[in-house]
């Protein structure tokens, strides 16, 4: 659908695919499932982060006995989250290209 898109656009496109691939038939993720999908499709980010305050808060909530499901708003904003502290991001503002 967005073959012609930005890489911006194609990027959310490509969370909101991977989201939907991991959630369930009302479009919600478990903790559990959360945790399982940002270990293995986020680790690059959040690789090294463990002795981070937030980033141990953030994985902690997801370690709680809980009924609640995170929708795909929470998940973005948690992504935002992790990344803004990732050692990775600051590499990538570090790397200038050119278009």
């Amino acid at each position: 659908a967005l073959r012609k898109g930005s890489d911006l656009e194609k990027a959310f496109a490509t969370a909101a695919l991977v989201y939907n691939n991991y959630a369930d038939p009302e479009s919600k993720l478990s903790k559990s499932e959360t945790k399982s999908l940002l270990q293995s499709q986020f680790w690059h980010f959040i690789q090294g982060q463990e002795n981070k305050p937030k980033y141990q808060e953030i994985i902690s909530s997801l370690d709680e006995e809980s009924e609640n499901k995170i929708n795909f708003e929470d998940f973005m904003i948690m992504l935002v989250s992790l990344a803004l502290m990732s050692d990775l991001l600051q590499e990538i503002k570090n790397v200038k290209t050119t278009k």
